[in-house]
């Protein structure tokens, strides 16, 4: 018999669950990196002649030296209240989004994507209770959006957004199922990986997408978090900010932020996958007796 024989698929419940757990786990974690990531993709530094675009340890320096370190995690309550929607999406079966599904979840959760990029453009002190910004907090920043620029603006990007996801799931979970039972052929008398196995899997695989879309998520984070111009279609717009990065500031614009994003990705994947594994399995033995029958209310 396999070793998967009797292994009964993920439940949706479950799978919502740990899925949460994990995700809510890997912001808490890893959101400086992507503030730190966003700032670089809007950052204008090194268009001067002879001057070098401002890096990532010193973009961070930067924002803990002015904005106090607590600004590391401005626009984590947008991020937080968008994992739970793309948990829905997933299939029921598998746990796994498919590629149809994450273009639905681009939809419905690009709302959360803008109003979390404004909120980490903000560049103002949480020492200094005078300086007011413009977003107090993520349901402040969809009011004053929709009220200023219209509903619409909530949804701007949203191409972007869903071919970056793609990519990214594509590239990550092929990575990592084809990694998984690589380590199980070498392994054959484990029935489940031990779970610093799932962190160096998912550590590799996690680093895939970053560097195939990098790109396009720079040309996303510029257009979100820019004022839109009358009389311009999406894709004129697209044009505009790919065309004035290319003139200004070169080829290497474009790769703003790799080094927070690769590092908040890959170890972020890696602490995904582990969170996931751990909790699923404790709520599948919570759920299970020891005769096998599960409990019943």
């Amino acid at each position: 018999m396999s070793r998967n024989g009797n292994k009964k698929p993920v439940g949706f419940a479950t799978h919502i669950t740990a899925g949460g757990i994990a995700g809510a786990m890997e912001a808490l974690c890893c959101q400086p990196l992507d503030t730190i990531k966003v700032r670089m993709q809007l950052s204008k530094s090194g268009m001067a002649p002879g001057t070098r675009p401002r890096g990532f340890i010193a973009t961070g320096a930067m924002i803990v030296r002015r904005e106090t370190p607590l600004a590391l995690y401005k626009g984590l309550g947008a991020v937080l209240s968008g994992i739970t929607y793309k948990g829905w999406l997933a299939d029921k079966s598998t746990g796994v989004t498919s590629v149809g599904s994450i273009f639905i979840g681009g939809r419905c959760c690009l709302s959360m994507e803008v109003v979390k990029i404004r909120l980490q453009a903000q560049q103002h002190s949480l020492a200094d209770p005078l300086e007011a910004p413009r977003y107090r907090n993520a349901g402040h920043a969809v009011y004053t959006i929709v009220r200023e620029e219209g509903l619409s603006t909530l949804y701007r990007g949203v191409s972007l957004t869903a071919l970056r996801q793609a990519t990214n799931q594509g590239a990550n979970f092929t990575a990592y199922q084809e990694l998984k039972k690589m380590a199980h052929r070498y392994q054959p008398d484990l029935v489940d990986l031990p779970s610093y196995q799932h962190m160096v899997i998912g550590l590799i695989s996690g680093a895939m997408g970053p560097f195939s879309n990098a790109p396009i998520d720079t040309i996303k984070t510029r257009l979100q978090k820019a004022t839109w111009e009358p009389g311009t279609t999406a894709l004129q717009r697209i044009s505009i900010i790919a065309k004035d990065m290319w003139q200004r500031e070169g080829v290497r614009s474009f790769y703003k932020g790799i080094t927070p994003r690769v590092l908040r990705v890959a170890p972020g994947q890696a602490i995904v996958f582990a969170v996931y594994e751990k909790v699923r399995k404790m709520i599948e033995q919570v759920n299970v007796s020891p005769s096998g029958e599960h409990y019943t209310e």
